[in-house]
């Protein structure tokens, strides 16, 4: 952070607001760029992102794979379909299973959106240095299975450690993270 000097100690509060900016400021790119030219919104391009790198998946499988809430990714998944961009198949194996995949139309936006978002990523990176990418990838894991922890009855550990202990209630919709969840 400007003007904080080297050795001085991390607050970990504003980390995590700076993690909450670094979010917001990379999804810039996508809402400048990609969201009215292609009109789709930020969770129908994670989904369609997801299919179009990893192949058909389940709902609950992009929702576990991208972060996003299964309300989030039921709607998305709904104006993916209504768009004629992803195919919802029944699987024959297991038929309470719906599979996604990308129809012919939402490959071709795959492919159209994929350079875009490499573009990104090269932008993002290209200052770290490979030892660097390779501790930033670790960290992720590690902040990304904090966050994912269950107790024993699959709760979220970051949902019951971090409930409010008293004072006023705040909406669903309210509190430091509000902004940072896109529908």
């Amino acid at each position: 952070m400007a003007g904080v000097a080297a050795d001085a100690p991390v607050s970990q509060i504003d980390l995590m607001h700076r993690l909450l900016k670094l979010t917001n400021r990379l999804m810039a790119p996508f809402t400048t760029h990609l969201a009215s030219r292609h009109k789709i919104s930020l969770n129908e391009f994670r989904m369609l992102m997801s299919l179009g790198r990893y192949g058909e998946r389940a709902s609950h499988e992009l929702a576990e794979q991208t972060g996003v809430n299964v309300m989030s990714v039921s709607r998305a998944v709904a104006g993916l379909e209504r768009e004629g961009r992803i195919a919802v198949t029944i699987d024959p194996a297991n038929r309470r299973r719906k599979r996604l995949s990308l129809t012919d139309k939402g490959q071709a936006l795959y492919e159209a959106m994929r350079p875009e978002s490499d573009r990104v990523a090269e932008y993002l990176f290209n200052r770290l240095s490979e030892q660097d990418l390779a501790a930033l990838d670790r960290i992720a894991d590690t902040l990304i299975a904090t966050l994912e922890e269950t107790d024993e009855q699959g709760r979220s550990l970051l949902i019951e450690r971090t409930r409010p202990t008293a004072g006023p209630t705040s909406g669903p919709t309210s509190g430091p993270f509000s902004d940072a969840v896109a529908d």
